[in-house]
């Protein structure tokens, strides 16, 4: 994720009360950018990023040290903020000659924002089917709040081209419940919308001291200039469901895949203790680090102690 997904989804659930009526968009002209292929052509890539079609669209994608990889570090972003997110551990990764992975999934960033519904199984396959384009037959996963749900929705779907599961301030241990009905109506994307100028500063709720991020909120305020952005948010809310993940945590704990969970001390928006019963019941031998002096994003908040605790997780996994 990771966004402050707490903020997001209460204004999704604030969409499916007012359905009956549309609220007016004023000041910007949010969802006005198409990501259709002269979109594509204005970028200015990064070194290592490049765009594929995969069976539900264009895919943006960056990697590193990717010759001659066997087995590479796949990052996998939140609900709803893209890769770019991941960008001081890739670089970091990179540093330590590390093969990396990272993509923007359908909805988010560069990526396209397909018209279907937005699933875990959607994700899973996106990233799946990325590795085939790379031809790349297992990796070590790493899954970022949401993305922690579409690591896990991977294991279940393709166990063996998992060689480890790390789970950072994951919100697929949660017990959430499907929406009865997980149709998108315009009249809720309209609500949402309506709530974005809201939006960017209520990202800042992932850390424990936002004062530090001065133009995250900016940054965010491009992703609403997408078309599709919030049909893809609220299509992703009302699919989550934690009845299939219970079942592949449960498979996970009897098989040979190594899996870690770590989190920020100060999490506000995933909150460890909601669920920390449940997590010791389903995964009782996975391994487990707190980041201190931070929030839901501790990668970016204390990089230097999630770094020193991600380089032993790897290393441990290469013995």
């Amino acid at each position: 994720m990771t966004t402050s997904l707490r903020l997001i989804f209460a204004f999704i659930s604030w969409t499916l009360l007012a359905i009956s009526f549309a609220v007016p968009v004023h000041a910007k002209d949010y969802e006005t950018i198409n990501k259709d292929a002269e979109f594509r052509a204005s970028l200015n890539l990064a070194e290592g990023a490049s765009f594929v079609e995969l069976t539900q669209g264009y895919t943006y994608y960056r990697t590193t040290n990717i010759s001659d990889c066997d087995e590479p570090i796949v990052l996998v972003h939140g609900f709803s903020v893209p890769s770019y997110i991941w960008n001081p551990t890739f670089d970091f990764l990179e540093k330590k000659q590390r093969c990396v992975v990272m993509l923007d999934l359908y909805g988010r960033g560069f990526s396209d924002n397909p018209d279907v519904h937005y699933t875990d199984k959607l994700f899973a396959t996106q990233v799946l089917e990325l590795m085939d384009h790379l031809d790349l037959e297992r990796g070590t996963f790493i899954g970022l709040s949401n993305g922690g749900r579409v690591i896990s929705q991977l294991a279940g779907q393709a166990p063996k081209r998992v060689s480890a599961l790390i789970y950072v301030a994951s919100s697929g241990f949660r017990d959430v419940v499907r929406s009865p009905d997980t149709t998108v109506q315009q009249a809720e994307i309209d609500a949402l919308i309506a709530t974005y100028p809201e939006l960017p500063e209520g990202q800042l709720a992932d850390f424990k001291y936002p004062d530090r991020f001065p133009d995250w909120a900016d940054k965010y305020e491009d992703l609403l200039m997408h078309k599709g952005f919030a049909r893809a948010l609220i299509s992703t809310r009302k699919h989550h469901d934690s009845t299939e993940l219970d079942r592949i945590h449960a498979e996970l704990q009897t098989s040979a895949i190594p899996v870690t969970t770590i989190w920020g001390d100060s999490d506000t928006v995933v909150v460890y203790a909601d669920f920390a019963d449940k997590l010791e019941r389903v995964l009782p031998k996975r391994h487990e680090y707190m980041i201190p002096e931070s929030g839901h994003l501790p990668h970016m908040e204390n990089p230097e102690y999630f770094q020193d605790v991600l380089i032993t997780i790897l290393f441990d996994q290469a013995l």
